[in-house]
């Protein structure tokens, strides 16, 4: 049993104090998380910052440290109510769109990615929505073949793509063995959420590891438990929608 940490919603006009915030945390318990970057955000929601001209410096120390650096889309503005293969909810800037609207918003993405010396592995939906056209976009204008996301229990490959497995949205402890990514968004997070991260870094540090330690050679498709449990946690979520 291993717990990874992602990071949604990193751009150049996050709230930068509670990305520092973040950062001082997990540096303390040497934890190397995934940070989803917003290559060309216009998202209202995500300009709480004036423009941080030292935005992109600062993610590249991050990777020198061992941090994972992915894709988070492109502009991070909602074009559907689609929630594709993922449906985590019915909003997406990706899933419902066309192949050549969703080729040409990955090339976006991709090429302001390798503009600012980034060359990502990852690939992170905003609101974890995509769909087939989105795969097959990242396939032909990015070299990205690993997706953060999905319900699983363990990472799982399907044809040319490695799914890991993002379930849960806050820190807890699991006795069920997988791999579990706990997904936060500092941007919207307060004390009492970041004293209760601290909190459980502190008691379970040895439990975490990083994606770049992850063994994704020689994955198998999805397990019937894995499906068993998709099935499941979609079936709950339609009950409270």
């Amino acid at each position: 049993m291993k717990y990874l940490i992602r990071l949604d919603d990193a751009c150049e006009t996050m709230d930068l104090n509670k990305w520092l915030k973040m950062e001082r945390i997990l540096f303390k318990y040497d934890i190397k998380p995934l940070i989803a970057v917003i290559p060309n955000n216009e998202d209202d929601m995500q300009k709480i910052n004036p423009f941080n001209k030292g935005f992109w410096q600062w993610i590249k120390g991050l990777e020198t440290k061992g941090w994972e650096i992915g894709l988070h889309g492109n502009n991070h503005v909602y074009k559907t109510n689609e929630g594709g293969i993922n449906p985590i909810h019915k909003r997406s800037e990706f899933a419902g769109l066309s192949l050549d609207d969703q080729k040409e918003k990955i090339k976006k993405g991709w090429s302001k990615m390798k503009e600012m010396g980034f060359s990502p592995r990852m690939f992170v939906a905003p609101s974890h929505t995509f769909d087939n056209n989105t795969l097959k976009a990242l396939k032909t204008e990015s070299d990205i073949r690993i997706i953060s996301d999905t319900m699983a229990f363990y990472p799982y490959k399907i044809n040319d793509f490695v799914f890991i497995p993002q379930q849960l949205g806050a820190v807890r402890n699991i006795n069920i063995p997988g791999i579990y990514t706990f997904c936060y968004h500092p941007n919207t997070m307060n004390d009492s959420e970041f004293s209760h991260l601290d909190e459980f870094l502190s008691k379970n540090q040895k439990k975490f590891t990083s994606f770049k330690d992850l063994d994704l050679d020689d994955l198998k498709s999805k397990t019937i438990f894995d499906r068993i449990l998709s099935f499941l946690y979609f079936q709950f979520r339609k009950l409270f929608r």
